[in-house]
């Protein structure tokens, strides 16, 4: 049984009751206030009176439910941001979380450094086509599951979708939600942006023939939907890059072929583009979101709130920004610096941390991308799943351009973003080591990897908002 006390503190702010004005009505201890912040049993007294305080019913202030963990299957999972995001209890930076939007949010407080509460979500499978990326997921996941090896599966989508109809499915049973992140480089501004066209077949190589097919890599979330096809999840969310709604038609045509999955079976919503930087994510970094919900698995009610989303607010999936970069809401936190992010980070040759240690050489060009430093009081670019010289510059010299005088000052260099300091501006926690010697599936992950698989994840603190607000509705959504 896990108490919940979220109801209270929605309630809070939908009274315009701030925390201190509520301890002071209804004058109770601060141990007690501890306790309903860490969602830990309170006397009936104390409920009893809170409800005579806000005028309100039990079930305004505390819900209470039988624990299950929700099933996850991970598809194109790369090292785990969305993975890592969507089950929560990681180490995070705490200035990315809203404490007055979110109070119950985090589990373990500190100054600068926060431990987040688990979603209810569990990955039971993930799957990409890098055997580095599994490396790496493994090695990260390891802490959590004495299983981690076997739920991650190095292979193609298309292959694993064709070996599941020929072996009569070979994915786990009663799976609630279906992640991922389809391969974006087809759709990216950065890349030649051939779409559906894309030149690349679905394992990654040169694609052989000229007629495009439904395995190159532009279509491979025809290949997801095969999946919710066999799986039938409650609900799926896919995601690619924002480039891809500036394509002709592009976004409706994938909508529509979501909403086919299962014989018509998913109310797709129309999909929507969220900016990290209003998440707490310190980076630029704009991405398109696809939601299918089972209708079979909905509650009638949910049925006609989804079907008109823009008249029933309360049932929309999509996360309320959390950090005002360029939303211009009240009540939200500025939006996360470099510097705030950044600033504890030892320079490479003075720490002990080999991914702060390891960090691209390629040397600097007048043009191009990656031959700009950082903004140290503002987002960084997005980090691109790139090595040498599309990574930038945590600082330029003078003679570049540099305006990072204080550190240039104090004899620091001109260099690119560490490892490290890419993992930050992505929100991976701390204790993800990128590094890696040869693991036990004999694979090593070098820097060069390293910065792809960074770049190509979803930030995990974005993952997490999305969790969040999905677990926070998820009775409201399903029977």
């Amino acid at each position: 049984m896990q108490i919940d006390y979220s109801p209270l503190w929605e309630l809070l702010i939908l009274k315009k009751i701030s925390k201190k004005e509520f301890r002071n009505r209804t004058k109770i201890a601060s141990s007690t206030y501890s306790k309903l912040i860490n969602n830990q049993n309170v006397t009936i007294e104390t409920i009893s009176n809170i409800c005579g305080t806000l005028e309100c019913n039990i079930e305004d202030v505390v819900k209470i439910a039988t624990y299950k963990k929700k099933r996850v299957l991970s598809l194109f999972s790369g090292c785990g941001g969305m993975d890592i995001g969507f089950e929560g209890g990681f180490e995070c930076f705490k200035k990315s979380i809203n404490e007055t939007m979110h109070p119950n949010w985090i589990k373990v407080d500190s100054e600068k450094w926060v431990k987040l509460e688990e979603t209810g979500f569990e990955t039971v499978f993930a799957n990409d086509i890098r055997p580095d990326a599994k490396a790496a997921w493994v090695s990260y996941f390891n802490k959590k599951y004495d299983n981690a090896n076997d739920i991650y599966h190095v292979e193609s989508i298309v292959d694993i979708v064709k070996k599941a109809k020929a072996e009569n499915n070979i994915f786990p049973n009663n799976i609630d939600v279906v992640t991922g992140g389809f391969p974006c480089q087809d759709f990216s501004i950065a890349g030649k942006r051939k779409g559906f066209n894309s030149e690349k077949s679905h394992d990654g190589g040169k694609w052989e023939i000229e007629k495009p097919t439904v395995e190159n890599r532009g279509q491979l979330y025809i290949w997801m939907k095969e999946v919710i096809n066999l799986v039938k999840p409650k609900i799926f969310i896919a995601e690619n890059v924002k480039g891809l709604v500036m394509l002709e038609d592009v976004k409706e045509i994938i909508e529509n072929d979501f909403s086919t999955a299962a014989e018509g079976g998913y109310i797709v919503l129309p999909a929507r583009v969220l900016h990290s930087a209003n998440y707490g994510v310190p980076q630029s970094r704009e991405r398109v979101f696809f939601y299918g919900f089972k209708k079979s698995a909905l509650k009638p009610e949910a049925i006609l709130a989804l079907e008109n989303i823009q008249f029933f607010p309360d049932y929309d999936p999509y996360p309320y920004p959390t950090h005002n970069y360029n939303v211009g809401i009240d009540n939200l936190y500025d939006f996360v610096t470099n510097r705030e992010i950044l600033d504890d980070l030892l320079e490479p040759d003075k720490t002990n941390d080999l991914s702060q240690m390891k960090y691209s050489k390629a040397k600097y060009l007048s043009k191009g991308q990656g031959n700009t430093e950082i903004k140290l009081d503002n987002i960084a670019p997005t980090i691109r799943a790139e090595h040498h010289g599309n990574i930038e510059f945590r600082r330029l010299s003078k003679e570049n351009g540099g305006l990072n005088f204080d550190e240039l000052d104090l004899g620091m260099h001109q260099r690119r973003l560490t490892i490290r300091e890419c993992a930050r501006i992505q929100t991976f926690p701390n204790d993800y080591q990128f590094i890696l010697d040869k693991t036990k599936n004999n694979v090593a992950v070098s820097a060069s990897s390293a910065y792809k698989l960074i770049g190509n994840a979803v930030p995990c603190v974005l993952a997490y908002n999305i969790a969040m607000r999905l677990s926070k509705n998820w009775n409201k959504y399903f029977k």
